[in-house]
């Protein structure tokens, strides 16, 4: 059988969850997986974005990571979702790619996917799991199957404690609060190896 094909799709303004993407690409390649990180387009005005000197940097410095298309979405076995927080919600860049994906929904191409969300917010309590929640509603929309890091391993309760998708507080400077490496790999494995059961059994 084929390795699994890993598509980790994320949305970084200032960095935080470019970097959880890559530790996530290191967590499925162990898994064997075949990796894709993707980003989100840019769709902010460019005068918010450089009015913000760490996010017109992360701009410049991502320049080369490739857009995702939705012939990534069609290639992929599995999908890792990283995002911040926007009240709550998913921010607008990845919304707005979601909803694009509606003639992949309607054919059927998006059934049994398996997928799982990553997020992030300025405070411990500022959205982190009704955005990924929020993601998740999509996802089952589209048919496919989740693959929430639940409590499958003790590295959860030392990264925050989040079963729906690994999660990090970030400060005003741009500091990660929890030390989210280990559970963020594990996620990544955990998910591989659920689309790697559900690729078998297609099989």
């Amino acid at each position: 059988m084929d390795n699994v094909k890993l598509a980790i799709i994320y949305y970084s303004s200032t960095g935080t969850n470019y970097q959880l993407a890559r530790w996530a690409e290191e967590g499925g390649k162990a898994a064997g997986a075949e990796v894709k990180v993707l980003k989100v387009p840019e769709l902010a005005p460019r005068e918010a974005v450089e009015s913000n000197p760490a996010w017109q940097a992360h701009l410049e410095e991502t320049k080369d990571v490739p857009e995702v298309r939705l012939d990534d979405l069609d290639w992929a076995d599995a999908m890792i979702f990283s995002m911040p927080t926007r009240f709550g919600n998913l921010p607008a860049q990845l919304k707005q790619f979601l909803d694009t994906t509606g003639g992949l929904w309607f054919n059927g191409k998006l059934v049994n996917k398996v997928v799982s969300g990553m997020s992030s917010a300025n405070n411990p309590h500022g959205g982190q799991e009704a955005t990924v929640k929020a993601l998740y509603t999509t996802m089952m929309h589209w048919g496919a199957i989740i693959a929430a890091p639940g409590y499958t391993d003790p590295v959860t309760f030392t990264s925050g404690g989040n079963p729906y998708g690994t999660s990090v507080t970030v400060d005003q400077d741009g500091n990660m609060q929890e030390d989210v490496q280990e559970a963020v790999k594990h996620q990544a494995k955990r998910t591989v190896t659920i689309a790697s059961w559900v690729k078998q059994g297609q099989s």
